[in-house]
């Protein structure tokens, strides 16, 4: 009898101390929350991912570029140059970069054009383009991105999730403040990881959503075979620019000589002076006798 009361009492005392030791253990009820939030976010992202690929509709996203050698005559690569730029203002297109060069010297004008169209106006734009000249090479690349925009859009969607969940434990009157500082930290962080997958994002979407239009504008070079007439109206056509140039290096050859000619004129002049004198001296002394015996 006395043995059975105490094995009683033992357990009695077993389940005390175990009671005890869970309460210890078991956090506060914000911090468990975000705990359980922040495991969410770790664990249930390739989750995630895998349902937005399950979900998803078979939808492929493809970044197309073109490039375009475009040669034209000299007299008329600037005004095709223009007529792209202008044209691209009127269809769906953007101009993300464009330049051109005039001739200097030997190196020959030439013009550059960036451009983004969506693809419902990309046959509008090379009908275009083919009017101004002829298209010497004209290349297509495609990249897909499918993958890199699901994952990026299961990332936002997440970090989404995540973040509304912080907020909402802001609001709890049951959190600390030493809770509520490290959720005030984790949502700064959520909400920065959130604002750089948005702008990725955004790259994507300009990617895929419109084509990328690379044109080089050069001029066209004189056939070998051409006729004597062609040979001469090239020759002439070009004298011009020969002439100027010849001009300003014989400009800048005097411009160039005239200070050191303050130092070689006198020195010249010093020279003739010395050397007329050396002369009249030599010719002033008399001869030299013979000695006699």
């Amino acid at each position: 009898m006395n043995h059975k009361c105490g094995v009683s009492l033992l357990a009695a005392l077993g389940l005390v101390v175990s009671g005890c030791e869970k309460a210890a253990r078991s956090p506060s009820p914000s911090r468990a929350m975000m705990t359980q939030t922040a495991g969410l976010s770790g664990r249930g992202s390739f989750a995630m991912m895998a349902r937005v690929s399950a979900d998803s509709p078979a939808q492929h996203f493809v970044a197309e570029s073109h490039k375009l050698e475009m040669v034209a005559p000299e007299s008329e690569l600037q005004k095709s140059w223009e007529s792209v730029v202008a044209f691209c203002g009127t269809i769906h297109c953007e101009v993300i970069s464009s330049s051109i060069t005039t001739r200097s010297g030997e190196s020959a004008p030439s013009g550059t054009a960036a451009l983004r169209v969506v693809p419902e106006d990309l046959k509008k734009l090379l009908a275009h383009i083919q009017t101004l000249g002829k298209i010497a090479q004209h290349t297509t690349e495609r990249e897909d991105k499918t993958t890199a925009v699901i994952d990026t859009e299961a990332k936002l969607k997440n970090l989404t999730s995540f973040r509304d969940n912080l907020r909402a434990m802001l609001g709890k009157t049951s959190a600390t403040v030493k809770d509520l500082v490290e959720i005030q930290q984790q949502l700064t962080e959520t909400q920065s990881e959130l604002d750089s997958e948005t702008a990725q994002r955004k790259i994507l979407a300009n990617e895929t959503e419109k084509i990328a239009v690379e044109i080089s504008f050069r001029v066209e070079r004189p056939n070998a075979n051409a006729g004597g007439f062609a040979l001469i109206w090239n020759a002439l056509r070009e004298s011009g620019s020969v002439l100027a140039d010849s001009t300003s290096s014989l400009i800048y050859t005097i411009f160039t000589i005239i200070p050191w000619l303050v130092l070689i004129l006198p020195a010249c002049w010093l020279f003739v002076r010395i050397w007329r004198e050396v002369r009249r001296r030599r010719s002033a002394s008399p001869p030299h006798s013979p000695a006699t015996a």
